[in-house]
């Protein structure tokens, strides 16, 4: 049997996942957006919170028409490959200046000298935990999203009494002042196209099924609330910001000092440090994005084939290293909150611009007349915003360019090894196609045993000797463990490991019925709960770890996690 890779993602989590992009722009949007205009700022603010609604109700769309993936990549590469692969490397830019800007920022809130040294460190550190796969991330993000609101909705209520006392001024320089502030402050936007790349993995609607998937109240559900939280208190702080009077600097903690004059130092610091928290939460969310759009762009032979190689946790260890070693380079070369904030829209806006345009003249898609208009006229204004940062901010274009170049020859010299790899094996008799997983039918087996295996190890013995000695038949399930966010297409034929321990269970079962259960997952043990219910076993054998002690603290045991949660009438024997 084939099972595909579970849709474990409610909307809940994709929702807290979402905050943690578009919830920390409050705390570097207000303090910029103050820097570049001052008392006149509080206008670019809300014509900004109105543009991240509008964009977000596109991306709504976006995700109901691509379920299995609508990220500027996945919904682009079947019209145009060359067009999806720059998407891509757009998105790889704005995730790397995520990454660099919010650790940075956090160590600013946070009040630590030389910033940029500590987030060199944790930049590292953040990477070394990620070699392991750690588990909770969405679970983590809704927990440090919870705080974060409530902190919000404090320092909204405490600015309230102080909104008569608000001071703005027009802007000076007339219409084009007011669009360069507006493209100044465009620092919000790529937790949609994160966001989007996840429909492959969330739960879908009630009433369709995974063969015909749709997602679209699972990602309304999760974009709507954040969208109102992100953009109604953006506009109320942003407004309340103009009510301190003399206000001047604290560009990189605007939110803390708001905290102070309006509550008080105790507040200060509680927003330190939960929004110190949240930029932690959302680098490592751009960490594990830039992994997992390198990774599937291997997968589609746009990168090298080692980048989708994985490590024994599900990791793939080249976009790891490449994804810890960029956010560092660029902090190192522009180590202040004001010059990343130049880099980070050229990238996002790049990319949305790529996907509205491509989505909006696909004709193929069945978008209502006013969805369609809507995402003509965002296409247009973001367009018109990519081509403003490319014009007045070249060390952004330099950046973009870059980027760009070199993935763009990195994609060249892995599409010739590609086509050079097919040249070869034309030229030689293709192996046989291995058999495909029986798929299992007729009413499921009165004694059955279930073992879990990573590889043809003893507990394989041991399992089928149980099996043969209860008469029972065994099933043989084997998890190919992929810590990464999106679907890269992985298959049964190509895992050549699985087809070995498959081989081996049927060498030692003999006549004992052996149904071999292949699956992809980023969490085994729900795997392995969900078919010992599935199927009614009798036993659930599992192999005993060995696992170091920084494994267990980050992962946790497999082992103690199933024994916990399996049903009463299921027995589990652990072998080893």
């Amino acid at each position: 049997m084939l099972l595909k890779r579970p849709r474990n993602v409610n909307s809940t989590r994709a929702a807290a996942i979402l905050y943690g992009d578009w919830g920390t722009s409050k705390a570097y949007v207000l303090g910029i957006a103050f820097a570049l205009a001052g008392y006149a700022s509080f206008h670019l603010i809300l014509a900004m919170a109105a543009f991240t609604a509008i964009v977000g109700i596109n991306y709504i769309w976006v995700c109901k028409h691509y379920p299995d993936g609508g990220g500027v990549y996945s919904s682009v590469r079947h019209r145009n490959r060359t067009l999806a692969v720059i998407g891509a490397l757009l998105l790889i830019a704005d995730y790397t200046v995520t990454a660099s800007l919010s650790t940075l920022d956090a160590f600013h809130y946070l009040g630590l000298q030389n910033p940029e040294w500590w987030t060199v460190g944790t930049l590292a550190l953040i990477g070394f935990v990620n070699y392991f796969g750690p588990r909770h991330s969405g679970s983590l993000a809704v927990a440090i999203a919870l705080p974060a609101v409530l902190v919000v909705l404090v320092l909204a209520a405490a600015s309230l009494p102080h909104l008569g006392q608000v001071h703005t001024v027009p802007m000076a320089g007339g219409v084009k002042s007011y669009w360069l502030g507006f493209v100044g402050i465009i620092l919000a936007l790529s937790g949609v196209e994160a966001i989007a790349n996840m429909t492959g993995v969330m739960q879908v609607d009630r009433g369709s099924s995974e063969d015909h998937p749709t997602v679209h109240l699972t990602a309304r559900r999760a974009i709507l609330p954040v969208m109102l939280e992100v953009t109604v208190f953006t506009a109320l702080l942003g407004l309340a910001m103009h009510a301190i009077p003399d206000l001047s600097g604290h560009t990189e903690d605007m939110l803390r000092y708001m905290g102070e004059y309006f509550v008080g130092p105790w507040f200060a610091r509680i927003v330190s440090v939960v929004f110190g928290l949240l930029l932690f939460s959302a680098a490592n969310t751009a960490l594990l994005d830039l992994i997992a759009i390198m990774y599937l762009m291997s997968r589609d032979h746009e990168m090298p084939r080692p980048f989708s190689h994985l490590n024994r946790y599900g990791v793939p260890h080249i976009p790891l290293a490449v994804a810890t070693l960029l956010p560092i380079i660029v902090v190192l070369v522009s180590p202040d909150v004001t010059s990343l904030a130049a880099l980070y829209a050229i990238g996002v806006v790049g990319a949305i611009t790529i996907n509205l345009g491509a989505c909006s003249t696909n004709f193929k898609l069945n978008l209502a007349r006013h969805e369609r208009i809507l995402m003509m006229a965002t296409f247009v204004v973001t367009a018109c915003v990519e081509l403003t940062i490319a014009y007045e901010k070249s060390h952004a274009l330099v950046f973009a360019f870059s980027v760009l170049g070199v993935g763009l020859a990195t994609r060249s010299v892995a599409r010739a090894l590609h086509n050079r790899r097919e040249r070869a094996e034309r030229l030689v008799p293709p192996p046989p196609e291995p058999a495909p997983l029986p798929a299992f039918q007729g009413a499921l087996p009165v004694n059955a045993i279930l073992v879990a295996v990573r590889g043809a190890t003893d507990t394989l013995r041991f399992a089928a000797e149980e099996a043969r000695m209860r008469s029972a038949a065994l099933y043989v399930l084997f998890v190919r463990e992929i810590n990464v966010s999106v679907f890269g297409g992985e298959s049964f034929a190509e895992d050549t490991e699985a087809r070995r321990v498959f081989e081996k269970a049927k060498e030692v079962a003999g006549e004992t019925p052996m149904i071999p259960i292949y699956a992809v997952s980023d969490a085994p043990e729900d795997v392995i709960l969900d078919q010992a219910a599935t199927l009614g076993v009798d036993y659930v054998i599992l192999g005993s770890t060995a696992r170091a002690r920084m494994v267990r603290l980050l992962k946790g045991d497999v082992v103690t996690r199933i024994a916990e949660r399996l049903p009463e009438e299921i027995k589990l024997l652990i072998y080893g």
